[in-house]
């Protein structure tokens, strides 16, 4: 699996530096968002027939929450290491990590609150938070169990990284990482801005 999405993006890479054919150069945005919405189709038809995964959900019932919030917390305690080792002001850090992958609306919401640098480095932060789970995801799965597959992902286990998700922890998680990832989106929105103007 590492393999495939690995050669696929190498070979995406490729192709975009020899010269792309211009009818597809138009319409990247377009193919992408179907192909992701195709996958997550899919993944719901699999997730609406597994009728066990819903069963053992409720069965945790709040305490599924505690999934996205250890996330949430691992996510900024790291940020704020990060911080130490660069001497980055903390609030930033944190509320750069509180993007938890979601790389659009951080960068948008720290450009508009802060200035066009602390954007930009939430941006490129959080695509590289979602680039990286992409590779190691399968790894993690394979290695450290189906569950902790879901935290690198961060707010993209509900959608961009939800389809390796499934594929390498199963369809159990699968359901706990659209959960997660659905939580965290709602987080980001609210703790971005709430961070970056603690002092600290």
């Amino acid at each position: 699996m590492i393999w495939l999405i690995l050669g696929s993006l190498f070979l995406g890479m490729l192709i975009g530096k020899l010269g792309m054919p211009v009818i597809l150069a138009g319409h990247l945005d377009l193919i992408s968002n179907m192909a992701l919405y195709i996958l997550l189709f899919t993944i719901g038809l699999d997730l609406g027939q597994n009728k066990e995964a819903w069963v053992k959900i409720k069965g945790f019932g709040y305490r599924i929450l505690l999934l996205p919030l250890g996330i949430a917390l691992g996510s900024i305690l790291g940020a704020l290491a990060i911080c130490l080792l660069i001497n980055f002001p903390f609030n930033y850090g944190a509320a750069v990590g509180a993007g938890f992958g979601w790389y659009s609306l951080s960068g948008v919401l720290l450009k508009e609150l802060v200035n066009v640098e602390l954007g930009t480095i939430a941006f490129l932060a959080n695509v590289f938070r979602e680039l990286m789970a992409v590779i190691i995801i399968p790894f993690i799965a394979l290695h450290l169990g189906g569950i902790t597959a879901v935290a690198p992902g961060g707010a993209t286990s509900m959608d961009t990284t939800l389809p390796i998700i499934t594929k390498t922890a199963g369809v159990d998680v699968a359901v706990m990482a659209f959960i997660s990832g659905a939580v965290l989106s709602g987080l980001v929105p609210i703790l971005v801005p709430l961070l970056v103007n603690l002092p600290i």
